[in-house]
């Protein structure tokens, strides 16, 4: 988490040091464009909500049914990065909707907690998952902009973002689904710079649906992972982005 508050932190920096702007205005036009593209680059953090199920009944290799309780949990916010393009369209004085085709890259780590079957000191035994997380995604965000000062523009911005999933194993413990899609709300600042404008954004996502692949259990050919598979029966990536957009 300490990463996540010093990239907050940069962005409020970056937010105080575009109001200290001089009379002066750089590209006065620029705003005034019908449509425009630019390219983004940023940082994430990834976490996933799960729902887990609680007690389950497990049959082992003999035939005996017998009882468990496995948990699971991103136990950490997972760095990764971000890049794509965009294209804007100027709705009016205050109002503009854009489209964001972004790629992101990044990882996470899942833990599961067997509470039932434990060590020789008593603590649970312990399995883990690395999940890469590989989205192609194409936000459409409304973005409402302040009146403009000197060289700073702050403005609010909400949307959806659909999104496809590219990575999952087939011998994952866990696996999401091909299709995800996101509600998007968050902040930032045109700064306005002699050769370009500058727009560092910082927004929340959140899944807005299952995205757990709940029939992927039913797919894995090791029978002791199946427990694990079936520990949780829903799941809701979130996201905390920080992008700086080029335009």
């Amino acid at each position: 988490m300490n990463r996540l508050f010093s990239i907050i932190t940069l962005f409020v920096v970056a937010l105080h040091a575009a109001a200290q702007g001089g009379a002066v205005q750089n590209r006065p036009y620029t705003d005034l464009r019908p449509f425009h593209f630019g390219v983004v680059v940023g940082t994430h953090f990834q976490d996933i909500e799960f729902a887990n199920i609680g007690p389950q009944m497990v049959t082992g290799a003999d035939g005996t049914s017998s009882e468990k309780i496995i948990t699971c949990d991103q136990d950490r916010w997972d760095m990764g990065f971000n890049v794509g393009v965009l294209g804007e369209f100027r709705l009016g004085n205050h109002f503009a909707f854009r489209v964001a085709p972004t790629m992101y890259f990044g990882n996470r780590h899942l833990t599961f907690y067997n509470m039932t079957d434990r060590l020789d000191n008593g603590q649970p035994i312990v399995q883990t998952q690395d999940m890469k997380a590989v989205y192609i995604a194409a936000p459409l965000n409304l973005l409402f902009s302040a009146p403009r000062l000197d060289n700073a523009r702050p403005y609010l911005m909400a949307g959806v973002d659909p999104m496809i999933n590219l990575s999952g194993g087939d011998n994952d413990y866990i696996r999401l689904k091909k299709y995800d899609f996101f509600l998007e709300l968050g902040l930032g600042c045109d700064i306005y710079l002699p050769f370009f404008k500058l727009r560092p954004e910082l927004k929340f996502c959140y899944s807005l649906i299952n995205s757990l692949d709940t029939n992927h259990p039913d797919r894995l050919r090791d029978e002791n992972m199946k427990m694990y598979a079936r520990s949780v029966n829903d799941a809701h990536s979130k996201m905390i982005v920080l992008s700086f957009y080029f335009e």
